[in-house]
């Protein structure tokens, strides 16, 4: 995710970071080109786009926008709703340290708030196609194998239960505590669960392929109806139309993936981050892992 401090104007207008202008630039230089070249057979042949009018283009051009601010809400909708369900990872883990606090057995209750910072771990690697269980294990007891699993971050939350209901069973801690500490591990598999449903379940391809063949194709045409009125105008005018809708559509690409590698995708490590120091607090260790900083404007 993109954090600029103090941002003015000047730096908005020169930045390059999380502008998604590098990628979009061999299309907008392409488009430029061809452009020029209209424009270079036009001074040569006034007659050869006379018929030319850029009506149809305005109707177009309107028509596009809507349906890729439809496109771009949804992509927008998709990465904010990964974003509460972070959230409401960070506020289950809290709440799950917070009532089991009172547990008079230090080691298990430090055991079973490390085991859901390893499912964040785990949850962040599956979402970003990586091992699951190497990212947790660290944080898990050795008693657990979940290297035979296919959904390590589920294994983690039955064993959370599992030993949330012995306890229960041993009377530590009462029926009253034991609801409370499984409704927090139902949130944690319901965000999980969301988080996955996003993740596996892209826009419909066929909507996102029309927009982008007609970007594509409008931006090719547009510098035929802008030759002959604008004369050696057209390139640029041309380039900043291309740059705003090859711009547009980009955006939505990387929204609609909330939890990969982008620039612009959330910082989902930093979050991960931030349980760990919470689990830290509430274990009462001294030391706290450092909280991850922006490099360059970006924090992942």
């Amino acid at each position: 995710m993109i954090i600029h401090p103090n941002t003015n104007w000047i730096a908005i207008l020169t930045t390059l970071r999380g502008s998604i202008a590098r990628r979009i630039a061999p299309r907008c230089i392409l488009i430029t080109a061809l452009a020029s070249l209209i424009v270079w057979v036009e001074s040569l042949y006034p007659a050869t786009f006379q018929g030319s009018s850029a009506m149809p283009f305005t109707l177009l051009g309107l028509s596009l926008s809507i349906f890729m601010s439809f496109r771009n809400n949804a992509c927008y909708a998709r990465w904010w709703e990964g974003r509460q369900m972070w959230g409401k990872i960070i506020i289950e883990i809290r709440s799950f340290s917070r009532e089991v606090s009172t547990l008079t057995d230090n080691h298990l209750r430090i055991e079973l708030v490390h085991a859901l910072c390893g499912f964040a771990h785990s949850l962040n690697a599956r979402l970003r196609d990586r091992d699951e269980f190497e990212a947790s294990r660290p944080w898990l007891p050795d008693t657990f194998r979940g290297d035979d699993c296919h959904n390590v971050s589920d294994a983690i939350l039955m064993h959370v239960g599992r030993c949330c209901s012995d306890l229960a069973d041993r009377a530590q801690i009462s029926e009253w505590r034991y609801i409370t500490l499984e409704q927090r591990l139902v949130g944690l598999s319901e965000a999980q669960a969301n988080c996955e449903r996003i993740k596996n379940t892209p826009l419909p391809f066929p909507y996102t392929l029309l927009l982008h063949r007609t970007t594509l194709i409008f931006c090719l045409l547009l510098p035929f109806a802008l030759a002959q009125p604008l004369g050696w105008l057209a390139p640029l005018f041309t380039s900043i139309v291309s740059y705003t809708f090859f711009g547009l559509d980009t955006i939505g690409d990387e929204l609609e993936d909330p939890f990969g590698f982008d620039e612009n995708d959330l910082p989902i490590d930093a979050m991960v981050r931030s349980i760990e120091r919470d689990i830290f607090g509430a274990s009462a260790q001294a030391s706290l892992p450092p909280v991850l900083e922006p490099v360059n404007g970006v924090l992942t």
